[in-house]
């Protein structure tokens, strides 16, 4: 997902607001999910989510969304925003958050999900957010 932040999406520091870049977030974790579930999610959690640098008015926000780890019915996603400096094209890790979604039946229930196709594993490629100190 590529966004541009506007002075309506910052706070008086002229920095995105937190909860705008968690909502940008939110979404790109579960179009993730729900491409890998094949149908509906909700989003169960969202944790261990860190700022690193400010995003500042007239920046682009780039969202990279990967499936991390799956259990029965949930789906861990590995969230990554990059702040864009427009003139210049340099990107820079702003934002990194996990993202739990459930995938749920017609009757919304929860659903077996697929495993990660082979090699795709990540999750021991990325700290788990449940095992941070």
């Amino acid at each position: 997902m590529l966004e541009l932040v506007f002075p309506k999406d910052t706070n008086y520091h002229g920095t995105a607001f937190g909860g705008w870049v968690l909502s940008l977030m939110d979404k790109a974790a579960s179009i993730a999910a729900v491409r890998h579930a094949g149908g509906n999610v909700v989003t169960a959690r969202m944790d261990g989510v860190d700022f690193h640098v400010p995003i500042r008015v007239g920046d682009a926000v780039a969202l990279d969304a990967q499936v991390v780890k799956v259990g029965r019915t949930s789906m861990t996603i590995r969230v990554d925003v990059y702040r864009e400096d427009m003139p210049t094209g340099e990107q820079e890790l702003a934002t990194t958050g996990y993202f739990v979604f459930v995938a749920l039946d017609d009757h919304n229930r929860p659903r077996p999900v697929p495993a990660l196709a082979d090699g795709h594993d990540t999750s021991s490629a990325h700290p788990d957010p449940e095992a941070r100190p």
